[in-house]
């Protein structure tokens, strides 16, 4: 069963998705912070603008678990800096912020790329910012920083901050606007099950957005609804990665610019992917297909977990199924034939 109107009406804002508020904090403090580092008096005149990263804008963020915290990624343009070597400027990102009488009682501190701050949890929720220089280089290579090689990312070529966001917009467009959906619920269901913890949202995203094809769009009905669109993207996945091997498999950055994301994780790591998702595949189609409507709910939440509520119901028929047309007794299984891949 397909608990449509539940999981879109309830269980993905009331439950998974992170509060519009929380969204709108976040924006300010990145805006505070940014003004702050434009008016440090040592770097400050270098800064040119900001650009969003990760799940923020790709619209994926969702709530942590209780006295858990959100993460947000944004890039600071800096002017290329004669004479310093790549390190240097997430060194002086850092200094700055040390230098600030709010950000410098803040936890903050170094990472491979970035510069990370941190916001005291405001009932139970915390906030944790990335801060990522980017740097257009002298022969117009647009790059960013690993700290622990003292190198530009990538060696060759540019990076294209926006591209990713493009790609995960058009995997939106091809799905019905449910792409985002599923993603957010994958990454719920990686948070309530803790059964992948190592794979990065980054790697989660693109290989779940590798299944979205122009070609499987045209499919009728495939992506009608949040779980028709999550069963069909998951199955797809599991097929996907067991025609891999044992072996993680090479995973380009899908913006085209050259880089990979082979780094975000291990062999160990994508086996236990592997395996797990494997086993969620077929949990769903179970809950998928289920009839009668207490059974379903029972599957589901062997996935989801006990947040998933929807209502019961007591029912002689289909017709008395708030998830079905009335009338129509085979919709579910008729939309999971249809739904199926291959």
């Amino acid at each position: 069963m397909q608990h449509a109107d539940y999981f879109k009406t309830t269980f993905l804002p009331d439950v998974v998705n992170l509060n519009q508020s929380r969204i709108d904090k976040l924006e300010d403090r990145v805006e505070a912070v940014y003004a702050a580092l434009t008016a440090d008096a040592t770097i400050g005149s270098m800064l040119t603008g900001k650009i969003p990263q990760g799940s923020w804008p790709h619209q994926l963020i969702i709530k942590p678990k209780p006295n858990g915290a959100f993460d947000a990624d944004f890039m600071i343009e800096m002017t290329y800096q004669p004479g310093w070597e790549p390190a240097r400027y997430i060194e002086e990102v850092y200094k700055a912020l040390d230098r600030h009488s709010t950000y410098k009682l803040q936890k903050h501190g170094r990472k491979c790329r970035c510069v990370w701050l941190e916001y005291a949890p405001e009932n139970g929720v915390g906030c944790h910012l990335d801060i990522v220089p980017f740097i257009t280089l002298p022969d117009g290579r647009r790059v960013i920083v690993n700290r622990d090689d003292n190198a530009w990312e990538p060696p060759f070529g540019s990076t294209d901050p926006a591209g990713f966001t493009v790609w995960v917009k058009r995997r939106d467009e091809l799905t019905n606007k449910q792409f985002r959906k599923v993603v957010r619920l994958v990454k719920f269901i990686k948070l309530e099950r803790g059964s992948f913890n190592g794979v990065r949202s980054v790697v989660l995203t693109t290989l779940l957005g590798l299944q979205v094809t122009d070609l499987n769009s045209l499919t009728p009905g495939r992506y009608s609804n949040i779980a028709t669109a999550l069963v069909n993207i998951i199955e797809d996945l599991d097929r996907f990665l067991q025609t891999q091997g044992t072996t993680k498999p090479h995973l380009a950055n899908p913006n085209g610019d050259g880089t990979n994301f082979n780094h975000r994780w291990t062999d160990e790591t994508y086996r236990n992917f592997r395996d797990r998702i494997h086993a969620i595949a077929a949990d769903l189609r179970a809950a998928y297909d289920e009839p009668d409507t207490d059974k379903s709910i029972t599957a589901w939440r062997k996935v989801l977990g006990d947040k998933f509520n929807p209502p019961t119901s007591k029912r002689t028929g289909a017709s008395t199924n708030p998830y079905v047309a009335a009338g129509s007794t085979a919709g579910i299984a008729a939309a999971s034939r249809s739904g199926r891949s291959g």
